[in-house]
């Protein structure tokens, strides 16, 4: 069964491809993914890969954990499951809200 990792400290011109190909070191890669800023477009520093095999993930982590990738220093383990989160709210709140027109009497 697969066993996903999450690998922090990644280069911002770190790709999907170039952390596959040197986590394949490691063993068979089913899936890397760099996590992307939705606004700026860039990478956020960390991914996730996902290794064929509980043993091929034990041995990208002991390999990789603490050792230098595109001149940073990695911090790779097993990816807890993500935790479910409160619904967000749609952007600001409309209580109070008074229009923000001021002063004006018998504008009519």
């Amino acid at each position: 069964m697969a066993k996903k990792l999450y690998v922090g400290g990644l280069s911002y011109d770190t790709t999907e491809d170039s952390l596959r190909n040197y986590f394949s070191q490691a063993g068979n890669v089913e899936s890397a993914m760099v996590i992307m800023d939705k606004m700026t477009g860039r990478s956020k520093g960390f991914g996730f890969v996902e290794m064929v095999s509980d043993e091929e993930a034990q041995a990208a982590i002991d390999m990789f954990n603490g050792k230098e990738f595109e001149g940073r220093r990695l911090n790779v383990n097993e990816a807890r499951p993500m935790e479910a989160r409160p619904p967000r709210s749609g952007g600001f709140s409309r209580g109070n809200d008074r229009g923000g027109f001021g002063g004006g009497r018998g504008r009519f």
